[in-house]
Protein backbone atom coordinates (compact mmCIF):
# COMPACT_ATOMS: atom_id res chain seq x y z
CA UNK A 1 0.00 0.00 0.00
CA UNK A 2 1.16 3.46 -0.62
CA UNK A 3 0.03 6.50 1.84
CA UNK A 4 1.20 10.23 1.60
CA UNK A 5 1.04 12.17 4.88
CA UNK A 6 2.53 15.82 5.36
CA UNK A 7 4.13 16.51 8.35
CA UNK A 8 4.98 20.41 9.46
CA UNK A 9 8.54 20.85 10.77
CA UNK A 10 9.74 23.34 12.92
CA UNK A 11 13.42 23.65 14.24
CA UNK A 12 14.79 24.82 17.13
CA UNK A 13 17.80 27.38 17.40
CA UNK A 14 20.96 24.79 16.66
CA UNK A 15 20.05 21.80 18.01
CA UNK A 16 18.80 20.21 15.26
CA UNK A 17 15.60 19.31 17.19
CA UNK A 18 12.15 19.48 15.04
CA UNK A 19 8.53 18.73 15.71
CA UNK A 20 6.69 16.72 13.64
CA UNK A 21 2.49 17.15 13.30
CA UNK A 22 0.45 15.26 11.42
CA UNK A 23 -1.72 17.05 9.36
CA UNK A 24 -3.41 15.00 6.32
CA UNK A 25 -5.36 11.87 5.54
CA UNK A 26 -4.17 9.15 3.47
CA UNK A 27 -3.40 10.03 0.33
CA UNK A 28 -4.94 7.64 -2.20
CA UNK A 29 -8.29 5.72 -1.83
CA UNK A 30 -8.62 2.59 -0.69
CA UNK A 31 -9.53 0.95 -3.75
CA UNK A 32 -6.23 2.54 -5.51
CA UNK A 33 -4.29 1.31 -2.31
CA UNK A 34 -5.46 -2.00 -2.75
CA UNK A 35 -4.39 -1.97 -6.57
CA UNK A 36 -0.95 -1.27 -6.00
CA UNK A 37 2.21 -3.42 -5.17
CA UNK A 38 2.73 -7.34 -6.47
CA UNK A 39 3.68 -10.18 -4.85
CA UNK A 40 7.16 -10.97 -6.71
CA UNK A 41 8.70 -9.81 -3.63
CA UNK A 42 11.07 -11.51 -2.10
CA UNK A 43 10.66 -10.24 1.33
CA UNK A 44 13.51 -7.63 0.97
CA UNK A 45 13.81 -4.30 0.26
CA UNK A 46 15.67 -4.09 -3.50
CA UNK A 47 17.42 -0.91 -4.03
CA UNK A 48 18.96 -0.99 -7.68
CA UNK A 49 20.87 1.80 -8.97
CA UNK A 50 20.75 1.46 -12.81
CA UNK A 51 23.87 1.91 -15.27
CA UNK A 52 22.30 4.24 -17.47
CA UNK A 53 25.35 5.94 -19.06
CA UNK A 54 25.84 9.29 -18.08
CA UNK A 55 22.78 10.02 -16.09
CA UNK A 56 20.42 8.62 -12.80
CA UNK A 57 17.46 5.72 -12.64
CA UNK A 58 17.04 4.18 -9.39
CA UNK A 59 14.62 1.00 -8.99
CA UNK A 60 13.07 0.38 -5.53
CA UNK A 61 10.98 -2.39 -4.71
CA UNK A 62 9.41 -2.71 -1.08
CA UNK A 63 9.23 -6.16 0.98
CA UNK A 64 5.65 -5.30 -0.15
CA UNK A 65 5.91 -5.52 -3.68
CA UNK A 66 6.07 -1.94 -4.07
CA UNK A 67 7.85 -0.58 -6.96
CA UNK A 68 9.04 2.93 -7.34
CA UNK A 69 11.50 4.15 -9.98
CA UNK A 70 13.77 7.44 -9.16
CA UNK A 71 15.20 9.01 -12.28
CA UNK A 72 15.37 7.42 -15.53
CA UNK A 73 18.59 8.27 -17.15
CA UNK A 74 19.28 9.90 -20.37
CA UNK A 75 17.97 7.30 -23.34
CA UNK A 76 15.44 4.83 -23.42
CA UNK A 77 18.61 2.27 -22.44
CA UNK A 78 16.82 2.70 -19.14
CA UNK A 79 14.33 -0.02 -20.62
CA UNK A 80 17.22 -2.65 -20.99
CA UNK A 81 18.53 -2.19 -17.21
CA UNK A 82 14.87 -2.16 -15.97
CA UNK A 83 14.02 -5.07 -17.58
CA UNK A 84 17.14 -6.88 -15.57
CA UNK A 85 15.60 -5.85 -12.08
CA UNK A 86 11.79 -6.67 -12.96
CA UNK A 87 9.83 -10.07 -13.87
CA UNK A 88 9.61 -9.81 -18.01
CA UNK A 89 6.12 -9.67 -17.62
CA UNK A 90 5.61 -7.08 -15.34
CA UNK A 91 4.08 -3.90 -16.95
CA UNK A 92 3.40 -1.82 -13.73
CA UNK A 93 5.58 0.55 -11.75
CA UNK A 94 3.63 2.04 -8.96
CA UNK A 95 5.17 4.99 -8.41
CA UNK A 96 7.78 7.36 -11.16
CA UNK A 97 9.52 10.16 -9.10
CA UNK A 98 11.34 12.96 -11.27
CA UNK A 99 14.02 14.72 -9.14
CA UNK A 100 14.19 17.55 -11.77
CA UNK A 101 14.14 18.10 -15.27
CA UNK A 102 17.19 17.78 -16.92
CA UNK A 103 17.42 15.38 -19.66
CA UNK A 104 19.67 13.08 -18.30
CA UNK A 105 17.14 12.77 -15.58
CA UNK A 106 13.95 12.15 -17.66
CA UNK A 107 14.76 11.62 -20.36
CA UNK A 108 14.39 7.86 -20.31
CA UNK A 109 11.14 8.52 -18.40
CA UNK A 110 9.83 8.72 -21.61
CA UNK A 111 10.30 5.64 -22.54
CA UNK A 112 8.83 4.36 -19.22
CA UNK A 113 5.86 5.93 -19.54
CA UNK A 114 5.36 4.66 -22.88
CA UNK A 115 6.39 1.36 -21.87
CA UNK A 116 4.72 0.66 -18.05
CA UNK A 117 1.49 1.30 -16.79
CA UNK A 118 2.56 3.91 -14.37
CA UNK A 119 0.14 4.79 -11.51
CA UNK A 120 1.46 8.05 -9.46
CA UNK A 121 3.97 10.32 -10.85
CA UNK A 122 5.94 12.48 -8.02
CA UNK A 123 8.06 15.74 -9.29
CA UNK A 124 8.21 19.80 -8.85
CA UNK A 125 6.42 22.45 -9.61
CA UNK A 126 9.76 23.15 -12.19
CA UNK A 127 9.91 22.96 -15.79
CA UNK A 128 12.46 23.51 -18.52
CA UNK A 129 11.85 24.61 -22.01
CA UNK A 130 13.54 21.96 -23.40
CA UNK A 131 11.90 19.13 -26.10
CA UNK A 132 12.78 16.08 -23.53
CA UNK A 133 10.81 18.14 -21.22
CA UNK A 134 7.96 18.79 -23.19
CA UNK A 135 7.75 15.13 -24.21
CA UNK A 136 7.29 14.35 -20.81
CA UNK A 137 5.11 16.71 -19.83
CA UNK A 138 3.04 15.01 -23.23
CA UNK A 139 3.98 11.34 -21.43
CA UNK A 140 3.24 12.43 -18.14
CA UNK A 141 -0.73 13.88 -19.57
CA UNK A 142 -1.44 10.79 -21.44
CA UNK A 143 -0.34 8.34 -18.87
CA UNK A 144 -3.30 9.25 -16.80
CA UNK A 145 -1.29 8.75 -13.35
CA UNK A 146 -2.21 10.62 -10.80
CA UNK A 147 0.68 13.73 -10.23
CA UNK A 148 1.98 14.42 -7.15
CA UNK A 149 3.94 17.59 -6.43
CA UNK A 150 6.86 17.18 -3.63
CA UNK A 151 7.24 19.31 -1.01
CA UNK A 152 9.41 18.76 2.21
CA UNK A 153 8.13 17.28 5.16
CA UNK A 154 5.76 14.91 3.00
CA UNK A 155 5.85 11.32 4.13
CA UNK A 156 5.32 8.65 1.71
CA UNK A 157 4.09 5.25 2.69
CA UNK A 158 5.14 2.52 0.18
CA UNK A 159 3.33 -0.48 1.52
CA UNK A 160 3.47 -0.91 5.51
CA UNK A 161 7.01 -1.24 6.32
CA UNK A 162 8.88 1.21 3.67
CA UNK A 163 8.40 4.63 3.72
CA UNK A 164 9.84 7.52 1.35
CA UNK A 165 10.74 10.98 3.56
CA UNK A 166 11.22 14.12 0.79
CA UNK A 167 13.59 16.51 2.31
CA UNK A 168 13.96 18.73 -0.18
CA UNK A 169 12.60 20.94 -1.91
CA UNK A 170 10.74 22.88 0.96
CA UNK A 171 9.05 25.46 -1.49
CA UNK A 172 7.60 26.34 -5.16
CA UNK A 173 10.45 25.39 -7.49
CA UNK A 174 9.01 26.93 -10.40
CA UNK A 175 11.60 29.72 -10.54
CA UNK A 176 14.82 27.73 -9.13
CA UNK A 177 17.50 26.36 -10.80
CA UNK A 178 17.16 23.01 -12.17
CA UNK A 179 19.54 21.51 -10.16
CA UNK A 180 18.60 23.32 -7.09
CA UNK A 181 15.29 22.05 -7.32
CA UNK A 182 16.13 18.37 -7.28
CA UNK A 183 13.40 16.02 -5.00
CA UNK A 184 16.21 14.99 -1.98
CA UNK A 185 14.53 11.70 0.10
CA UNK A 186 15.69 9.06 2.63
CA UNK A 187 14.16 6.07 1.71
CA UNK A 188 13.65 3.56 5.09
CA UNK A 189 13.06 0.58 5.91
CA UNK A 190 13.31 -0.65 9.45
CA UNK A 191 16.90 0.32 10.74
CA UNK A 192 18.62 1.23 7.08
CA UNK A 193 18.55 4.45 5.36
CA UNK A 194 19.35 5.30 2.10
CA UNK A 195 20.15 9.29 1.14
CA UNK A 196 19.08 9.87 -2.72
CA UNK A 197 20.05 13.62 -3.54
CA UNK A 198 19.36 13.91 -7.54
CA UNK A 199 22.05 16.75 -8.25
CA UNK A 200 21.08 19.22 -5.52
CA UNK A 201 24.01 21.15 -4.81
CA UNK A 202 25.86 22.11 -1.89
CA UNK A 203 23.82 25.05 -0.99
CA UNK A 204 20.79 22.25 -0.37
CA UNK A 205 23.27 19.94 1.48
CA UNK A 206 24.19 22.66 4.21
CA UNK A 207 20.53 23.84 4.39
CA UNK A 208 19.49 19.99 5.14
CA UNK A 209 22.36 19.51 7.57
CA UNK A 210 20.79 22.45 9.52
CA UNK A 211 16.95 21.33 9.08
CA UNK A 212 16.98 17.73 9.61
CA UNK A 213 20.72 17.58 11.59
CA UNK A 214 21.31 13.79 12.85
CA UNK A 215 18.24 11.97 11.37
CA UNK A 216 20.16 12.41 7.61
CA UNK A 217 22.22 8.98 9.03
CA UNK A 218 21.88 6.83 6.22
CA UNK A 219 23.77 3.70 5.92
CA UNK A 220 23.80 4.32 1.49
CA UNK A 221 24.41 7.97 -0.25
CA UNK A 222 23.96 8.24 -3.48
CA UNK A 223 26.21 11.10 -4.45
CA UNK A 224 24.76 14.14 -5.81
CA UNK A 225 25.29 15.23 -9.23
CA UNK A 226 27.25 12.52 -10.05
CA UNK A 227 29.97 13.30 -7.92
CA UNK A 228 30.92 16.20 -9.31
CA UNK A 229 32.40 18.89 -6.68
CA UNK A 230 29.49 21.04 -6.96
CA UNK A 231 28.11 18.52 -4.56
CA UNK A 232 29.43 16.49 -1.61
CA UNK A 233 29.78 19.28 1.30
CA UNK A 234 31.95 17.95 3.71
CA UNK A 235 29.29 19.24 6.92
CA UNK A 236 26.85 16.95 4.73
CA UNK A 237 28.90 13.61 4.30
CA UNK A 238 29.99 13.88 8.21
CA UNK A 239 26.34 13.64 8.61
CA UNK A 240 24.62 11.15 6.67
CA UNK A 241 28.03 8.87 7.51
CA UNK A 242 27.28 6.55 4.86
CA UNK A 243 28.68 2.66 5.15
CA UNK A 244 28.56 2.82 1.20
CA UNK A 245 28.82 5.74 -1.69
CA UNK A 246 27.52 5.01 -4.75
CA UNK A 247 27.95 7.53 -7.85
CA UNK A 248 25.66 7.27 -10.69
CA UNK A 249 27.69 8.56 -13.96
CA UNK A 250 28.91 7.12 -17.76
CA UNK A 251 32.01 5.54 -18.07
CA UNK A 252 34.91 8.38 -19.73
CA UNK A 253 32.29 11.04 -19.26
CA UNK A 254 32.59 14.94 -20.68
CA UNK A 255 32.46 16.36 -17.55
CA UNK A 256 35.12 13.90 -15.36
CA UNK A 257 32.58 12.35 -13.39
CA UNK A 258 33.41 11.73 -10.01
CA UNK A 259 35.74 14.27 -9.42
CA UNK A 260 38.66 13.43 -7.76
CA UNK A 261 38.38 15.76 -5.01
CA UNK A 262 34.96 13.91 -4.20
CA UNK A 263 36.48 10.53 -4.24
CA UNK A 264 39.19 11.47 -1.99
CA UNK A 265 36.55 12.95 0.66
CA UNK A 266 34.65 10.41 0.48
CA UNK A 267 37.40 7.28 0.59
CA UNK A 268 39.14 9.79 3.89
CA UNK A 269 35.65 9.62 5.03
CA UNK A 270 36.02 5.57 5.45
CA UNK A 271 32.87 4.83 2.96
CA UNK A 272 33.04 2.68 0.30
CA UNK A 273 32.53 4.18 -2.75
CA UNK A 274 30.88 2.43 -6.59
CA UNK A 275 30.54 3.73 -9.68
CA UNK A 276 27.97 2.59 -12.17
CA UNK A 277 30.36 3.60 -14.89
CA UNK A 278 32.64 0.77 -13.66
CA UNK A 279 30.55 -1.61 -11.78
CA UNK A 280 26.86 -1.69 -13.69
CA UNK A 281 24.05 -1.82 -11.84
CA UNK A 282 24.74 -1.88 -8.26
CA UNK A 283 21.92 -3.26 -6.16
CA UNK A 284 21.32 -3.97 -2.29
CA UNK A 285 19.26 -5.89 -0.33
CA UNK A 286 18.29 -5.14 3.09
CA UNK A 287 16.33 -7.07 5.71
CA UNK A 288 15.24 -3.98 7.82
CA UNK A 289 18.96 -4.46 10.36
CA UNK A 290 21.73 -5.37 7.84
CA UNK A 291 21.96 -4.04 4.22
CA UNK A 292 24.57 -5.77 1.61
CA UNK A 293 25.37 -5.81 -1.59
CA UNK A 294 24.34 -8.57 -4.18
CA UNK A 295 26.47 -10.67 -5.85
Amino acid sequence: MIRFFRFRLFTLGGLGIFILTVFVTPYFSEGQLASLGNSSSEGLLTVAFLDVGQGDAIFVETPDGVQLLIDGGPDAGVLREVSKVMPFWDRKIDVVLATHPDKDHIGGLVDILGRYQVSEIIRTENESDTAVSSAFAFMESDEGARTYLAKAGDVISLGASTTLMILSPSSDTSNWESNTSSIVVQLKYGDIEFMLTGDAPLGIEEYLVKTYGETLESEVLKLGHHGSKTSTADSFLEMVAPAYAVVSAGKDNRYGHPHQEVIDRVKNFGSTIMNTATDGNIIFKSDGTEVWLED
